[in-house]
């Protein structure tokens, strides 16, 4: 696995993590997943998880993607592990400057814009 681009997937509805990370492994990428926010950051602060990328969901029970985002900042080990958000709510590209994410995809998710935009922030899968 050596060169494996990774991928941690944190949203809240179970189809859609599934499909994501069905989509992001068929091309390569090692996927892990995580429900919201709380669950991401154990995953990571545990050293289970070291991805190449995050894709967060902004709403989500527990811990959502903003104070995920404000935990993940202040932990000078999993700052720089980039974030995409990705999100249904209005105005997203406010939300995804706010919290300084290196990128942005609109739910619906569309496969050639995730794949693209993974590729671009995470590196491609090898």
């Amino acid at each position: 696995m050596s060169g494996q681009r990774s991928i941690l997937v944190v949203d809240d509805d179970a189809d859609i993590r599934e499909s994501v990370a069905e989509a992001l492994e068929a091309e390569g990428y090692h996927v892990a997943t995580a429900a919201n926010g709380a669950v991401a950051l154990r995953l990571l602060r545990e050293r289970e998880v070291r991805p190449d990328a995050i894709l967060l969901d902004i709403m989500m029970p527990d811990m959502d993607g903003r104070a995920f985002r404000e935990e993940q900042m202040k932990d000078i080990r999993l700052a720089l592990i980039p974030v995409i958000v990705f999100t249904a709510i209005s105005a997203p590209a406010d939300t995804a400057r706010r919290l300084q994410a290196a990128g942005l995809l609109r739910k619906p998710l569309h496969l050639d814009e995730l794949l693209s935009e993974v590729a671009r922030v995470g590196g491609a899968a090898t």
